[in-house]
């Protein structure tokens, strides 16, 4: 089994994460986003549009599931991990988590009253490498 660090580690190095949400008939619905902008223990902070409809559903049902994958040549690895996501609006999150390149989605900056924070908090997952699965409490993990 792979370390707390080892699995923050494996997320930091992709691009891409995949977002799932429950809609309000109780459906999943999954959505590629650019990798979280901040990871701090097993909490990750992504930046999204608070009209979308992701934003809309977290508030009704804060249920979440993010993934990552790395498919390699050779080697397919995966991390899914759930949990409940959290649409924040306050103005020191949304600072810390802007980057200057965010201009080009909120063009009013880091006040847009359409940009805003989700914080996805972990607690538990599944790791899948080499034909074997395992799952695991984010808080067993050392």
């Amino acid at each position: 089994m792979k370390t707390k660090e080892q699995i923050i580690e494996f997320i930091k190095k992709q691009k891409t994460a995949f977002i799932a949400s429950v809609d309000e008939v109780g459906f999943p619905n999954i959505k590629a986003m650019f990798a979280p902008r901040k990871i701090d223990g097993n909490c990750f902070y992504f930046t999204t549009n608070m009209s979308s409809m992701r934003s809309r559903q977290f508030k009704m049902n804060p249920k979440a599931s993010i993934y990552f994958y790395n498919r390699g040549r050779f080697r397919y690895e995966g991390i899914m991990l759930t949990g409940t996501m959290e649409v924040l609006e306050d103005e020191e999150t949304k600072k810390e988590i802007w980057r200057t390149g965010d201009t080009m989605f909120y063009k009013q900056g880091v006040t847009d009253p359409d940009y805003c924070v989700l914080k996805f908090t972990a607690v538990k997952g599944r790791h899948y490498c080499d034909l074997k699965t395992e799952s695991f409490n984010i808080e067993e993990l050392d």
